[in-house]
């Protein structure tokens, strides 16, 4: 079992930055693939990053490629999420989840155990 504790979300005008964090329990959190989807009102959840267990390979949604980076430090038991050059768009909750059986996956189903989500905005 993992739980997921989302922080760092918040305000900020468009063209800011916010770095929201995942800290996880549990002594196996080496062995899983992270990744963050964020869901705005009225809208699917969606893929934003992800992440290898071991770090060395992550993957984008194109709509945050070039000003997302996504990284972990598993002596911290924490994955982090480094979110540049803010858009009105990126404006929702930002949810990190922990999967066993895929290292970096884009889709919701591989992913086994969720953060409660934090809230971002964006205003123009």
């Amino acid at each position: 079992q993992v739980q997921l504790v989302e922080s760092g979300g918040g305000l900020v005008q468009a063209g800011g930055s916010l770095r929201l964090s995942c800290a996880a329990s549990g002594r196996t959190f080496s062995s899983y693939g992270m990744g963050w989807f964020r869901q705005a009102p009225g809208k699917e959840r969606e893929f934003v990053a992800a992440i290898t267990p071991s770090g060395i390979i992550t993957a984008y949604a194109d709509s945050v490629k070039g000003r997302f980076n996504i990284s972990r430090d598993n002596t911290k038991n924490t994955v982090y999420l480094q979110m540049n050059r803010l858009k009105p768009e990126d404006t929702a909750v930002y949810y990190c989840a922990a999967s066993l059986r895929s290292p970096y996956s884009r889709h919701l189903n591989s992913y086994d155990y969720w953060g409660q989500g934090t809230q971002v905005t964006v205003s123009s």
